[in-house]
């Protein structure tokens, strides 16, 4: 099967979108958006040896490829529109590799209603994945969003997780799509948890220019606290609401914000390090 075989099969794959007008098989899609809608852009890579075992499963690779960027549009508040796909693979992965691999991709599509509207195919030395979505939050009033942000946060809200921290890295990503819709217009800050709870909440912190006090970490079956509080790939939302605003079921309160150093965080009456994972840090602290 040659290039133009496995784009006219993934094409079949992929179905139609009605904010589609143009999709895959021409140089560009053409997408309209709706009234009354901000756009949101976010992007993610997915690399062979750093994100994922080589030999893990081509459709929970590709499952995982799109629900990364997923869990981006969830911690905006936002719903889905359409994604791009760009994917490389070495030449002995073969056609069934790839149509494994848009099968995961695009039954998570499909439940998320996100379509795919394009990307593009190479091969390379191992496995490379960069899927950008798209999504849409309702316009606020005047020139502002509804989006959610990182930046809001003040002292005395109240700090939330919307679940366990420290699952295994290998677990099936569920991004939190419809919470994200809920705390539109109530989380006064909101991101998701990527690269550990220290480091992704010391982020939200310096953007919102506060401190933290974490009083408890719930941790998942199995996992350490070293792993809940540094590990990464959780993919759970981080948010903070203001007090007396009742917490959505199922999350659960881990903290409050209060005044202090623009990103210090404590727990257990220490500072927090912000150890989570880093590409570029030449060795874990």
């Amino acid at each position: 099967m040659d290039e133009l075989d496995l784009v006219r099969m993934i094409r079949r794959k992929a179905g139609k979108s009605r904010d589609l007008i143009l999709g895959i098989g021409d140089d560009c899609a053409i997408f309209r958006p709706r009234v009354s809608e901000d756009l949101l852009f976010t992007t993610d890579q997915l690399i062979e040896k750093v994100h994922f075992r080589g030999d893990a499963p081509a459709a929970e690779v590709g499952h995982r490829a799109l629900a990364r960027s997923l869990s981006d549009i969830a911690a905006m508040g936002g719903e889905p529109r359409f994604c791009l796909v760009s994917l490389a693979v070495p030449k002995e992965r073969g056609a069934q590799w790839i149509s494994a691999f848009y099968r995961g991709l695009l039954g998570l599509a499909r439940r998320t209603k996100t379509a795919l509207a394009g990307g593009d195919l190479a091969h390379a030395s191992s496995i490379y994945c960069d899927v950008m979505v798209c999504g849409a939050v309702p316009r606020g009033p005047g020139t502002s969003s509804q989006a959610l942000r990182r930046d809001g946060a003040r002292p005395g809200d109240l700090l939330y997780v919307s679940g366990k921290l420290g699952k295994s890295w290998d677990r099936r990503i569920q991004p939190r799509l419809a919470l994200g819709v809920r705390l539109r217009g109530r989380a006064t800050a909101c991101m998701d948890l990527s690269d550990g709870l220290s480091l992704d909440l010391h982020r939200l912190c310096v953007e919102s220019g506060v401190a933290a006090e974490l009083d408890r970490v719930p941790i998942a079956t199995g996992a350490t606290l070293d792993r809940a509080l540094h590990g990464g790939e959780d993919y759970e939302l981080l948010f903070t609401l203001k007090p007396g605003d009742a917490a959505p079921r199922g999350t659960t309160r881990i903290g409050s914000i209060v005044p202090g150093r623009d990103g210090s965080v404590r727990f257990q009456g220490n500072l927090l390090p912000p150890r989570g994972y880093n590409h570029f840090r030449s060795k874990p602290k």
